[in-house]
Parts: structure tokens; sequence; C-alpha cells
């Protein structure tokens, strides 16, 4: 076996488990029952699957050049990817459309609850006194 042979079959695996992961981030889409774990299948992997596909090519094009061009791919999907399922998750939380009876513990009714609290706080400061309102008119 040479040097083509195995580079062949390494670009053949990695698509193969590529393609894989990328299906089950599809499928996990369209069978788990709420957001969050719909978020999280979305997330999870498809960032492994685009790795493998990134690495597949970067062995097929035989040339250095591009390893970085594709790293700078990856490392993007890998920053937006959770940034944003974190930011629709805490979205649909606040928003109340996930189902609470799936979720194991909730830490974020405590943040929640304060930033509530806070705002309620900050509306009645900002409401001017009944006693400003009989002077004025």
């Amino acid at each position: 076996m040479d040097w083509n042979q195995i580079r062949e079959i390494a670009i053949a695996v990695l698509l193969i488990v590529g393609c894989l992961m990328s299906l089950a981030a599809g499928i996990g889409l369209l069978r788990f029952p709420d957001l969050l774990s719909r978020m999280h299948a979305a997330t999870k992997p498809q960032v492994l699957g685009l790795f493998c596909l990134l690495a597949a090519v970067a062995l097929s094009a035989g040339q250095w050049v591009w390893v970085p061009v594709l790293a700078l791919v990856w490392v993007f999907q890998l920053l937006t990817a959770p940034v944003s399922a974190h930011m629709v998750g805490r979205a649909a939380y606040r928003s109340k459309h996930l189902k609470e009876a799936t979720l194991v513990a909730d830490d974020l009714a405590q943040v929640v609850k304060g930033a509530q609290a806070l705002e309620d706080a900050r509306r009645s400061d900002d409401a001017p006194a009944e006693s400003d309102v009989e002077h004025r008119g």
C-alpha cells in the first residue's frame, strides 16, 4: 500500500464520517421534540461534521496553502454556532417557547427572576409619584 492509497482511504473515511455527522444533525432537527434538544442537535454534530469534511478537502487538495484557509473556516463555525445556539436558547426560554417539563435542572430561572425584579424596580423608579401629578394639573 502506497501513500496515495492511504490518503484516498483517509479522505473517504473523513467524508463518510462528516456526512454522517451532518445527517445526524439534520435528523435531530426533524425528530427531537423540543427547541433546546433540536438546538443541541443542530450545533454539536454539525461542527464536528464540518471539521471532517474540511479535513478531507485539505487532504484531497494536497497543498499546505489550503490548510490555514480551511482552519479559519472551521474556527469561525466553531465560534458562531455555539453563540447563536446560546442566544436562541435564551430567547426561547424568556419567551416561554420550551417545554419546562423536559428540563432536568433550571439554572436560568433565578437569573431571569433577578433580571425581572431589577426591571420592575427600574420601572417603578421612573414612574412619576402621585403627588407630582396632582401639583402639575
